[in-house]
C-alpha cells in the first residue's frame, strides 16, 4: 500500500480542484491515442464509462487505491485484456498534460507527488493480473 504524506494529498487536492476534466481529459486520452498508437484498439467502443463526478471524486480515494480502482482492474483484465504497461503510459499523459496546462505551478513537488499517484494508480489498475 502506497502512503501519502499530508503534503502530498494537499499538492494533488489543490491542483486536482482546477482540473477541467472535460479538457485535460481529452488531451490525455488524445496525446495517449497519437503517442502510443497501438492503444488505439481499446477504444473503438468507447463508451461513456464514468461520470464527471466520479472522475472528480477519485483524489478522495488516496488511501485506498486498490478497492477505489478493483472494478477497474478487473474489466481491463478479464475483459478488455488491455496490457498493463499501458496504465502507465496513460499515467504518464496525465502528468504531461499538467505540466503544460499548469506551467509553473506544476513544481516538481508537484510533479513527485502526481508521479507517485499515477503510479499507484497503474498499479491499482494491474492488481487483477496477478
Amino acid at each position: 500500500m502506497v502512503h501519502f504524506t499530508a503534503e502530498e494529498k494537499a499538492a494533488v487536492a489543490s491542483l486536482w480542484a482546477k482540473v477541467n476534466v472535460e479538457v485535460a481529459g481529452g488531451e490525455v486520452l488524445g496525446r495517449l491515442l497519437v503517442v502510443y498508437p497501438w492503444t488505439q484498439r481499446f477504444f473503438d467502443t468507447f463508451g461513456n464509462l464514468s461520470s464527471e463526478t466520479a472522475i472528480m471524486g477519485n483524489p478522495k480515494h488516496m488511501d485506498d487505491l486498490k478497492s477505489t480502482y478493483s472494478q477497474l482492474s478487473e474489466l481491463h483484465c478479464d475483459r478488455l485484456h488491455v496490457d498493463p504497461e499501458n496504465f502507465k503510459l496513460l499515467g504518464n499523459m496525465i502528468l504531461v498534460v499538467l505540466a503544460t496546462q499548469f506551467g509553473r505551478e506544476f513544481t516538481p513537488q508537484m510533479q513527485a507527488a502526481w508521479q507517485k499517484l499515477t503510479t499507484a494508480v497503474a498499479n491499482a489498475l494491474a492488481y487483477k493480473y496477478h
